[in-house]
Parts: C-alpha cells; sequence; structure tokens
C-alpha cells in the first residue's frame, strides 16, 4: 500500500512539474498574490478528478472517439494562443503597470475562469492525469486507489508549493523591468505550447 502510494506521489510530481500553461499562470498569481488559496484548490480538486477517471478507465473514451482528442488539441491552442497574446499585450504596458498596488487584482470569477480553461481545455493535461496515470495505477490493481490518492496528493503538494512559494520571489520582482520579463516568459509559454499542439495534429 505504502509503494502504491508513493509511486502515484512521485510519478503525479514529475508529470506536473514540467514548466506549462497552468504552471505558469499558478506562478503568476503567486507573484501578484491574487487569489492564491482559490487557484491552488482549484487546480489540484480537477486534477484529483482527472486522476480518478483515469483510474476509472475513463481513458478508454479517446480511444472510442478520435476526434474527441483532435476537438480538444485544436480548443486548448487556440485559447493559449489568445491568452499569450495578452500577456505580451500586457508586457508592452511597462513594468509600472504590470506590478500589482496593495488590493490589486482580478475578480476571483475571472480568476477562476481563467485557471479552469487553461487546465480543461489543455490536452496535456488529459494525457498526463487521465491516460499516464491510468494507465500506471493498473499495475497496483487492486490498490490502484491508494495510487490514484497518492498521485492527488503530490499534485496537490506541488501547487501549493508553487503559488504559495512564488512570493519568496518577492523581492526579484518589486523592480517593475521584472514583471515585463515575466509576462513575456509566459507569453512565449503559451505560444510554444499552442504551436507544440497544432504541429502534432
Amino acid at each position: 500500500m505504502t509503494e502504491a502510494a508513493l509511486t502515484g506521489y512521485l510519478t503525479a510530481l514529475s508529470l506536473i512539474a514540467a514548466i506549462g500553461a497552468q504552471n505558469a499562470f499558478v506562478l503568476r498569481q503567486g507573484l501578484r498574490r491574487g487569489h492564491v488559496a482559490a487557484v491552488v484548490v482549484v487546480c489540484a480538486l480537477s486534477d484529483a478528478v482527472l486522476i480518478g477517471a483515469g483510474v476509472a478507465g475513463f481513458g478508454h473514451l479517446t480511444a472510442l472517439g478520435p476526434w474527441i482528442t483532435q476537438a480538444m488539441l485544436y480548443a486548448g491552442a487556440g485559447f493559449l494562443f489568445i491568452y499569450g497574446a495578452l500577456r505580451f499585450k500586457a508586457a508592452r504596458q511597462g513594468g509600472e503597470a504590470l506590478r500589482p498596488a496593495p488590493g490589486q487584482s482580478a475578480s476571483l470569477g475571472r480568476t477562476l475562469a481563467t485557471c479552469l480553461v487553461l487546465t480543461w481545455a489543455n490536452p496535456h493535461v488529459y494525457l498526463d492525469t487521465v491516460v499516464l496515470l491510468g494507465a500506471i495505477s493498473a499495475q497496483y490493481a487492486p490498490l490502484h486507489w491508494v495510487f490514484a490518492a497518492g498521485a492527488a496528493l503530490g499534485s496537490f503538494s506541488f501547487f501549493s508549493a508553487l503559488g504559495f512559494g512564488a512570493r519568496l520571489l518577492g523581492p526579484v520582482f518589486a523592480r517593475p523591468a521584472a514583471w515585463v520579463v515575466l509576462e513575456v516568459v509566459v507569453g512565449l509559454t503559451m505560444w510554444a505550447i499552442a504551436a507544440a499542439l497544432i504541429f502534432s495534429a
């Protein structure tokens, strides 16, 4: 049981730790201190649902309808391209405009809506959580749900560290120029992922 839980925990960490659209968003919210707890909870719960679906065999759906994967791919790429463009637009405003003032933050609803789209419209999320973790969990039956619980805990640990740990970079982002660099890096990350999705179609 311990082996199944630990393997699930470490496997989830290794898959989620790669810099992607969702992680870049959580990092940005952590730096801006904008609804960090809510963002972390939404990301972790979304992963838990997807991991549970994978362990329960939801991955068979994509095998039955290949068009589903294609639709998610193009929808995700489109959203990432638009979000990346918005980050470049923000960078053009300059560092003073980007650096959040005390109490300045997007609304909770808008923040969570963006977080949900970045999570659920990204085909890579389904590949990692539903397909890969679902397949690996089968090796630990009948303890596959213990594996799933370990994976969900790994996801929660990572997003908590990323969101709440980002504030340790506060001194660096006290400089307006650092915010410009962050927005450009996030924008490039979004566009790179979008391009990879399109070319992999």
